[in-house]
């Protein structure tokens, strides 16, 4: 209890510039908890749809990978959604990564948006800590200046002690949130560059298995070439040169 009292009177002498730094807290609190919960949910839903795509696409069954990243909302079947798109319509590996790197011009605005308001708090609320202080020194000399000669020391310094409140409020938020927001830029940091992996991982795998299937057909239409039967347009075609030769070759002998 006595913990919790020294707190409220602590809060109630900072006068009030306490108020504002508080809202400031509740703020960047509720925002900084926001993108935790959303970052971790994109890493594990990221993790979870990459296991079960790279076994797909190593196999080269594109239409099971369609489907599936048509059923998911994580950042990982966004981005391979807009290249497995592009593979149906094109084999060359340069037009699947730009897709990919298109999509990932959307996904990273989404994993940074109100990240940088958790710094704007931090700043805001150090600055209203020492505005507050600004004010309250300022009120302090004001009121010292009308007091009493021999009560004027006493009275400064106390003026002076509540005045500084507000800086160690500012601070006892700005730094905590200001330790926050770099942690976030890190976990979005580490998301991004895990899309970026997967994105040439999927590009490899995509252009391997596209090689793959196209070597094992290549020989079977050979063969199906060689072995079809011709017909006889093509029989009665090829038989017309060699009759005009065999002509001509009589037509020499006898002149």
């Amino acid at each position: 209890m006595d913990f919790f009292n020294s707190v409220i009177e602590f809060f109630q002498t900072g006068g009030t510039f306490m108020y504002p730094i508080l809202v400031v807290a509740a703020l960047g609190s509720a925002v900084a908890i926001e993108r935790f919960i959303r970052l971790h949910y994109e890493r594990h839903t990221n993790r979870t749809m990459w296991d079960k795509l790279q076994p797909i696409l190593s196999s080269g069954d594109f239409d099971r990978a369609r489907n599936l990243v048509k059923q998911d909302n994580s950042s990982v079947a966004k981005l391979l959604s807009m290249g497995l798109a592009r593979q149906g319509a094109v084999r060359r590996r340069e037009d699947i990564e730009i897709a990919m790197e298109e999509s990932m011009m959307e996904i990273t605005p989404q994993l940074e948006k109100r990240t940088p308001y958790v710094a704007l708090f931090s700043n805001i609320a150090t600055l209203l800590g020492l505005l507050g202080t600004i004010m309250g020194l300022i009120e302090a000399f004001t009121a010292v200046a009308n007091a009493n000669p021999a009560e004027k020391a006493d009275l400064l310094s106390a003026s002076i002690s509540v005045a500084m409140n507000t800086t160690a409020f500012g601070l006892m938020t700005g730094i905590p949130l200001l330790i926050v927001h770099a942690l976030l830029n890190s976990l979005t940091g580490e998301i991004i560059d895990s899309l970026e992996m997967v994105s040439v991982k999927a590009s490899n795998l995509i252009d391997s298995s596209t090689r793959r299937r196209f070597e094992i057909d290549a020989p079977a239409s050979e063969k199906k070439a060689e072995n079809k039967p011709v017909k006889k347009s093509e029989k009665h075609s090829k038989a017309q040169p060699e009759a005009q030769a065999k002509t001509e070759e009589q037509q020499t002998e006898t002149a």
